[in-house]
């Protein structure tokens, strides 16, 4: 797979190729791609820092998410840009079909 990540910053604009690494800060993008999965933000349990979330997740359907506390979309946008956070993604694995995958990513800390 090639390695180069592709920056989005609207929603019409898609990977290259399937695999293909994707990086933006746009709420648009993000929020499009988890409704196209059927994921709704949240937060995990037992991570909160007083009345701020603690560690951002989305819950997908048919993923034990448990552990997982539903928040609302402007609550999760609030932190994630309070933090700085950088979404990466996927959209499509290199098979071809759906990706889950994503990560949070603040670029300004060293230990991630």
């Amino acid at each position: 797979m090639a390695n180069s990540t592709k920056e989005i910053s609207r929603p019409e604009e898609h990977a290259d190729y399937d695999g293909q690494t994707l990086v933006t800060r746009d709420p648009d993008v993000i929020r499009a791609w988890a409704r196209a999965r059927g994921a709704k933000p949240a937060t995990v349990a037992g991570t909160e820092h007083g009345d701020h979330l603690g560690v951002l997740r989305f819950d997908f359907p048919g993923y034990g998410g448990s552990e997982l506390t539903e928040v609302g979309w402007d609550e999760w946008f609030d932190t994630f840009e309070e933090r700085g956070l950088r979404f990466i993604y996927q959209e499509r694995k290199s098979d071809g079909t759906e990706s889950n995958f994503f990560r949070l990513e603040n670029p300004d800390r060293e230990d991630g």
